[in-house]
């Protein structure tokens, strides 16, 4: 028995007609996204370098819009049911060659269809459980980071009274080195001003010895003289 006719397959559908298009450039494209979820459609249209790729995006959008709103439908429930491209109209020119003699040119165009449905339930379930183990596992995983950022990173409180401790201690070995370093420096100034008037002062005692002595010398010179006399 033959299959469904186009016309009575189910779902919302969108056309696009007379296309500047080739049909075989646009079923290349459709290949791609059939039997494919609305979301994961319209990735691979986004990320296609051809330029039907982006005809067709539009009339996808085109497709799942009337869903939403002519259908009442959930736009994340849909898939691409069915998508087919139709030979349209052939745009006839002209091209002058060689001998006066002319070529003609075809321009090709096409007609888009894209049929959007709604999922079966079962498809739906397995779906929606995929994205929550996803989810969970992104969860997991997140948690797992955060918990090994925190036991590699030190605590704050601690480290920072160790280290006023540290330089507390460090500033007060230098202000004992300082005070000892300034006493020694008090005690040499203070023993060398000791040993300069020890100095005098025995220089002093030398000096009157000395004139002592010599007092002594001139008096006795002078008692010898005055008895010789005498």
């Amino acid at each position: 028995m033959p299959g469904v006719k186009t016309n009575e397959r189910e779902g919302t559908r969108a056309v696009l007609r007379h296309s500047r298009l080739s049909a075989y450039k646009v079923r290349q494209v459709l290949n791609l996204i059939r039997d494919q979820d609305v979301s994961l459609a319209g990735e691979i249209l986004a990320n296609g370098d051809r330029e039907a790729a982006t005809v067709v995006g539009k009339v996808l959008a085109s497709a799942v819009a009337n869903a939403v709103h002519n259908d009442g439908l959930d736009a994340e429930e849909l898939f691409v049911s069915a998508c087919f491209a139709d030979e349209g109209t052939t745009l006839k020119r002209w091209r002058p060659r060689a001998r006066g003699r002319a070529t003609r040119i075809r321009k090709r165009t096409s007609h888009i269809t894209i049929i959007v449905s709604r999922m079966p339930d079962e498809r739906i379930a397995r779906r929606r459980a995929k994205q929550s183990a996803a989810g969970a596992q992104r969860s997991r995983r997140v948690a797992s980071s955060r918990r090994q950022r925190t036991e590699s990173t030190p605590q704050a409180g601690p480290t920072t009274a160790a280290e006023d401790t540290t330089e507390t201690t460090d500033t007060g070995l230098d202000e004992t080195e300082v005070v000892e370093t300034t006493t020694d420096t008090e005690d040499t100034e203070t023993g060398s001003s000791t040993e300069t008037d020890t100095e005098a002062e025995v220089t002093g005692t030398d000096e009157v010895s000395a004139e002592a002595t010599d007092g002594e010398s001139a008096d006795d010179t002078d008692g010898d003289t005055a008895e010789e006399k005498g």
